[in-house]
């Protein structure tokens, strides 16, 4: 084959190599606009797979980028005068220069001609060869020219950077953080070789406008930052390799992902056709392995066609995978100060942990002893002076320390979340009820959950919701309340809550929000938008209608107070009628309860603060609300959530139980792990409330993790417990936590679980 690549960065350059070692009769040429000394940034950071990688297609090119290589195993997060070390995340850094002068000389050992100062800016030069690799980085003139062939999706994000050398040479990997009058600015160092380290300087505009950074020149700008970060260059100037750039040295990273990687004989590699942001330093990786990846399919399909193919649909998947971490990496840089109000240690956690590709328990496999002082400071903050003096192997992991609301204190920060059975007769709770939550209120959660609990009659979803509205219902929830406090530690909470649009429906298993085959009731809402086609068009709520609701959730708030429920929960999530008049998808309202946010939280808030003022006093309070509708603007957003949030948290709420999504049929909900669990963050972090988070949240790594970064105060499993009542007692014991108490009664059971935990791990460690 006849190949010019376009771009003489690691894509193209390392395609040309693996092409050759493919087949050396290939024809290639490698055309770069730069001289061969020219390259912005300094040092490149390469994992251990990714050397395994190269190693297994080139191990002469791996062997000579190992040998420059600089190691280190620390990371040092300089915060509020302190600095946090953790070890054993081995690292390897190399200079961007360095590596690409050894991809120039083994391509041109191997026969590749490489063409330096040469501007593409069309490819009408190269008609009479059979592919042509665009590998012209973020700014590529080929991608740019034909974006509705690439389909390029770019998002430019908001922070500024600016990527300069210096001779200090940091051994470990560095953060800096610096709070300036006009804001934080930080850094992200580490050597590359032997005498020089990266020294990327990254804020918010708003501070790089303060600090007049916007009218510097690259000189000024170095000189600025030379004199904010003075205590950690011990007298080294910083360095710019970046002149032969025009404007500003100062970068705005832009997010790349192409929707097609390839048209006619043209395909892109590297980051013309993606990027990963530089924090989890992954672009080189990802256009070296693209590289790997194309090479071997063109010597193994049937056509070029089918090669480009199979090439897009296996980078993808990696491209998505890298680009959501990275995102998550690049958005924590982005709301740092929502974060520096933390205290060194969780902000460290915080930080090592901000791309989800690091767990809790994977930092125990770095750094045992670092972790474990981590949670001792967790637990200390949760007890007081409790756990000042305890032995390593007592502290509790973040899950297992104790939660305080006014005077409720839970025995830890599990919550099995409000799950619907629909099982009630008439709206009484049963003996399944009785059954079901005692035995979740055996399994060591810290709190427990009714289903949302009906406060009327036309409030009801369906047939088998539970209700507070009867004398009869009332002696029922009492006799489960007085269960759970005889025979278990847990605390129990009652939502309550109207279903409004979202009522007279068939119960879950027999069909989802559909309408009920006959017998339906009539339906209450703040405009008169059934939820769906198929379902009732609800009335449109007067006056009247909100003083009769109003009373309702009040009178059911009094019987909860009865029942001596520990705490009590508005649900004012998934479209149902306090959520309705939340989202503007649901409330076109022309009146006070219409409009503008402020507005549309009248009613909902009036409610609340009804039942607040009905409540005990020394008892907390949640609200449920929907985080984010999935709409875009046109709902609730996250921004809308963080108001939401603080409102509630005025009228007198204590936590708020942050869901999301459930209130529209047109909604277009991004799921994974903890995929919520983001919207429970900004809120306990913005507006200052404490939060539950709640979402796909599975595993004991998700709820220590969500919990040591203080990304929320307790965390809310559903479906784990439906699958294993017991499952914050196994939790315990899998962690060799002795802390977690077990009824007496099943303390054999205890005993022999813990044993066959302990026999198949020798098992695992013998194989």
């Amino acid at each position: 084959m006849k190949i010019a690549c376009i771009g003489g960065g690691p894509a193209g350059l390392y395609f040309g190599i693996s092409m050759k070692l493919r087949d050396p009769s290939h024809e290639i040429v490698v055309v770069e606009r730069n001289r061969p000394y020219d390259t912005f940034g300094w040092g490149v950071v390469f994992s251990d797979q990714t050397m395994e990688n190269l190693r297994h297609n080139d191990a002469k090119t791996a062997d000579a980028i190992l040998a420059e290589f600089a190691h280190w195993d620390d990371i040092d997060i300089h915060f509020k005068g302190e600095c946090v070390t953790s070890t054993g995340h081995g690292f390897a850094g190399i200079g961007r220069k360095r590596m690409l002068n050894i991809l120039q000389d083994r391509a041109q050992e191997l026969g590749i001609e490489l063409v330096f100062e040469a501007e593409v800016d069309g490819l009408d030069a190269y008609k009479d060869y059979d592919l042509i690799v665009a590998s012209d980085g973020i700014n590529s003139k080929i991608r740019s020219a034909n974006p509705e062939a690439y389909q390029p999706d770019i998002d430019v994000r908001p922070n500024k950077f600016i990527w300069l050398g210096t001779k200090k040479k940091y051994e470990a990997f560095t953060f800096i953080f610096e709070k300036t009058e006009h804001g934080w600015i930080w850094v992200h160092a580490y050597k590359f070789d032997a005498d020089t380290s990266t020294f990327i300087v990254e804020c918010t505009e708003e501070t790089w406008r303060g600090l007049g950074l916007d009218k510097a020149d690259t000189d000024q700008s170095i000189a600025i930052c030379e004199e904010i970060f003075k205590d950690y260059l011990d007298g080294n100037p910083l360095m710019s390799n970046a002149r032969h750039l025009r404007g500003s040295a100062w970068l705005n990273f832009p997010r790349i992902n192409c929707g097609t990687y390839h048209h006619g004989n043209v395909v892109l590699m590297g980051d013309a056709a993606h990027t990963a942001h530089f924090s989890i330093g992954s672009g080189t990786k990802l256009a070296l392995e693209d590289a790997i990846v194309l090479a071997d399919l063109l010597h193994s399909e049937d056509s070029m066609e089918a090669a480009f193919k199979q090439y897009q649909e296996a980078r993808r998947l990696e491209v998505l995978k890298l680009q959501s971490a990275a995102r998550n990496s690049m958005e924590w840089f982005e709301e740092l100060e929502r974060y520096t109000h933390f205290e060194p240690p969780q902000f460290a956690y915080s930080l090592l942990t901000r791309s989800q590709r690091v767990s809790h328990e994977n930092l125990r496999l770095r750094d045992e002893k670092w972790l474990t002082d981590v949670e001792r400071w967790f637990a200390g903050k949760s007890t007081t002076d409790a756990m000042k003096d305890t032995a390593a192997n007592d502290v509790p992991p973040p899950m297992f320390t104790p939660f305080r609301l006014r005077d409720m204190e839970l025995q830890n920060r599990i919550v099995v979340s409000p799950m619907a059975t629909y099982s009630a007769t008439d709206g009484v709770p049963n003996d399944f009820h009785m059954v079901h939550l005692g035995a979740r209120a055996q399994g060591g959660a810290g709190l427990l959950f009714t289903e949302m609990t009906c406060v009327s009659p036309e409030g009801r979803i369906t047939p088998g919701c539970p209700g507070m509205y009867s004398d009869e219902q009332e002696a029922a929830w009492k006799r489960i309340v007085t269960f759970a406090h005889q025979w278990t530690g847990a605390k129990i909470a009652m939502q309550l809550g109207h279903s409004g649009p979202k009522g007279s429906t068939k119960i879950g298993w027999e069909g989802m929000d559909q309408p009920l085959d006959d017998g339906n009731w009539e339906l209450l809402a703040p405009s008169p938008i059934p939820w769906s086609e198929n379902n009732q068009t609800p009335r449109e709520m007067t006056e009247a209608d909100m003083d009769a609701v109003e009373a309702a959730f009040v009178a059911a708030t009094e019987r909860a107070a009865r029942c001596g429920f520990d705490m009590v929960e508005l649900h004012a999530a998934h479209g149902y009628l306090l959520s309705a008049f939340l989202t503007p998808l649901t409330n076109k309202r022309t009146d006070a309860y219409g409009g503008s946010l402020e507005n549309r939280l009248r009613f909902p808030l009036r409610v609340f603060s009804a039942m607040r003022a009905t409540w005990p006093e020394d008892k907390p309070m949640s609200v449920r609300i929907s985080a984010n509708d999935w709409v875009g603007d046109q709902g609730i957003t996250p921004d809308d959530a963080v108001e939401i949030a603080r409102a509630f948290k005025l009228a007198g709420a204590d936590i708020i139980d942050v869901s999301a999504g459930q209130t529209s049929i047109k909604a277009k909900p991004v799921y994974g792990r903890m995929f919520q669990t983001p919207f429970s963050d900004r809120i306990r972090n913005e507006a200052g409330i404490a939060t539950m988070a709640v979402g796909n949240i599975f595993e004991v790594d998700h709820v220590n993790s969500i919990l040591a970064a203080g990304r929320a105060d307790l965390c809310c499993l559903a479906r784990p417990h439906l699958a294993d009542p017991y499952w914050t007692l196994h939790a315990a014991a899998e962690q060799g936590y002795q802390g977690a108490p077990w009824p007496n009664q099943y303390l054999p059971g205890r005993d022999q679980y813990e044993r066959n935990l302990a026999r198949a791990a020798d098992m695992a460690i013998q194989v």
